[in-house]
């Protein structure tokens, strides 16, 4: 007597062997499978490349500067030879890289 497997919906019979359908889902997860682990390596290997390139530096600056009478710093930036700070009462003071100001201007800044 030979058994035969039967579906539970149609009430088929089921052969042994691998249904085509299958055989393709389970290449296919294969192979997903192994580009997201390469995606991954990728990724994580960009990263680490990214934190060992020298990181720019912030340009030096000198010991002392001599602000305008009532000028209060509020935020300082800067660039190769001058760097710039911004005040509270709304001026933009670019100075060079040896502290001696360059030029001043007038902002106006958000209440």
């Amino acid at each position: 007597m030979q058994r035969v497997r039967v579906s539970v919906d149609t009430n088929t019979p089921i052969e042994d062997g691998d249904i085509p359908q299958l055989r393709f889902l389970r290449v296919l997860v294969t192979v997903l499978a192994g580009v997201m682990i390469v995606g991954l390596l990728v990724l994580i290997s960009l990263i680490v490349i990214s934190f060992r390139a020298e990181q720019p530096q912030f340009p030096t600056l000198p010991d002392t500067i001599t602000l305008p009478k009532d000028a209060r710093p509020m935020s300082v930036t800067g660039g190769t030879g001058w760097f710039l700070v911004v005040t509270e009462d709304g001026r933009a003071l670019v100075y060079t890289a040896g502290g001696t100001l360059k030029s001043e201007t007038r902002l106006s800044l958000p209440e």
